[in-house]
């Protein structure tokens, strides 16, 4: 109860609240009530989350995490098949000798992409789209690359077995290479065409490719008893100076089947086998051609032996 002091009748009088002061005290009251609210919920949900939210946001970590994980996968599979295209174009299709595959520079602009910061939810699930696109193009590339190097590698193997690239003797023993040498008869330099392994009288005589031994050879008596095989695409190769044959012209032959044996028949200082290979005609240096039965250490020793200029023994 609340007491007013009249002036003019000089006492302290009862004071009463009129209507429209009891309307203005409720309505006063309501706002700050009503402020007071607001500011609790305001400060309620700035700092505290609902149930709901808190579930929405374990969801939310859930799904970005697992997105993060989807892309790292993306990722090390994209670099496998990175690894294949590089692979493909420096190593096998250089043995095929084929053209180099048609490599894209999706990987560059991608993970220039991928390096993107800040990015929304959806920004992260576009990204992780875009990369599953690339991985499935750039496999199925590889993968029609690699059909095309079996379909290669097949005719390529027939071809293969038409190239010299055996020694024409167990445990080669070179003692005369190719190109200048002294010949043995005449005692003058001229060029010796081939390449003379030395051995026991009777040492069997391999076939050094796939092919089909030739008829008689005019303008060769000097070889003595020879073989001349035919192996196609260009390839020929003579073994001369033989003990006996054991091979008749029009015979085929596969690579390391005896085709005769070391003797010394013809212009020979001693036995011998006279080994040529010759490619569209011209006769080439026999040594590059010995590299599927040999260790690079016994290689080396027969190129430094070939490589001396000395006296031939045909």
């Amino acid at each position: 109860m609340k007491y007013k002091f009249n002036q003019k009748s000089l006492s302290f009088e009862r004071y009463k609240k009129t209507a429209k002061q009891h309307i203005i005290t409720i309505v006063w009251h309501a706002v700050t009530a009503i402020a007071f609210a607001t500011i609790v919920l305001v400060i309620w949900n700035l700092f505290f989350d609902s149930p709901k939210e808190k579930q929405l946001k374990r969801k939310l970590e859930e799904y970005n995490t697992t997105i993060s994980e989807l892309e790292n996968r993306v990722d090390l599979m994209l670099n496998v098949v990175q690894d294949f295209q590089e692979k493909d174009n420096a190593l096998y299709r250089n043995i095929l000798e084929a053209n180099p595959s048609d490599t894209s520079k999706s990987y560059q602009e991608l993970f220039a992409y991928a390096n993107s910061k800040n990015m929304s939810d959806k920004e992260m699930l576009e990204r992780l789209k875009v990369k599953t696109n690339i991985l499935t193009l750039e496999a199925q590339k590889q993968l029609e690359s690699y059909q095309e190097l079996w379909q290669l590698s097949q005719k390529k193997e027939e071809i293969y077995r038409c190239i010299p690239a055996i020694a024409p003797v167990k445990n080669p023993v070179v003692v005369s290479g190719f190109g200048t040498r002294y010949h043995p008869i005449y005692k003058i330099l001229r060029r010796h065409t081939g390449v003379d392994f030395i051995g026991k009288k009777g040492t069997p005589i391999y076939a050094t490719a796939d092919g089909t031994v030739a008829g008689n050879v005019q303008g060769m008596s000097g070889y003595g008893t020879m073989v001349l095989i035919n192996h196609g695409n260009g390839y020929q190769t003579l073994y001369g100076h033989l003990s006996k044959k054991s091979v008749r012209a029009g015979q085929k032959v596969k690579r390391g089947e005896i085709i005769g044996y070391m003797g010394s028949t013809g212009l020979s200082s001693g036995t011998h086998l006279h080994y040529e290979v010759i490619k569209n005609g011209i006769k080439v240096d026999p040594i590059h051609y010995f590299f599927a039965d040999l260790t690079p250490e016994e290689y080396n020793e027969i190129l430094e032996k070939a490589s001396e200029i000395n006296q031939s023994m045909s």
